[in-house]
């Protein structure tokens, strides 16, 4: 006996308007079922210019921000991420995260890995963030 062909999940691409990866070839976020996957999200403004080079608090605050649109343009929200990793340059910013990723969560609270990188894709980058969200 078969059994039924389990039909493929359809992958929808999760946009912004302005879309600051769209020129890179890189989707914001993709939205899988019930779930929603964002890239990276680096402390870029809507043009794609840097926020804070130096500022640890402003570029976490941007970064958290562009997560938000993005779980937002998906049907999510920060309160519904299930998971976050985030990538700094310099671990000595966790506490300084760890105050601000308070202000946007609350139990339960999403599964999380900090870890420190050598380099992100910009020089100036000091923190991205990338989530998975529960879409509604």
């Amino acid at each position: 006996m078969t059994s039924p062909a389990t039909p493929p999940l359809a992958r929808i691409r999760v946009t912004a308007d302005p879309d600051w990866y769209e020129q890179a070839g890189i989707s914001l976020g993709i939205r899988a079922g019930g779930l929603v996957f964002t890239s990276g999200q680096a402390p870029i403004d809507a043009n794609g210019v840097t926020v804070g080079p130096g500022d640890f608090e402003a570029q976490a605050r941007q970064a958290l921000a562009n997560v938000s649109t993005v779980l937002a343009n998906a049907g999510s929200g920060l309160d519904q991420a299930v998971k976050l990793t985030v990538f700094v340059t310099d671990i000595a910013h966790q506490n300084t995260f760890a105050a601000l990723r308070a202000k946007h969560y609350a139990p339960p609270f999403p599964a999380e890995t900090f870890v420190q990188v050598a380099a992100l894709a910009d020089p100036d980058w000091m923190i991205e963030i990338e989530a998975v969200g529960i879409a509604a």
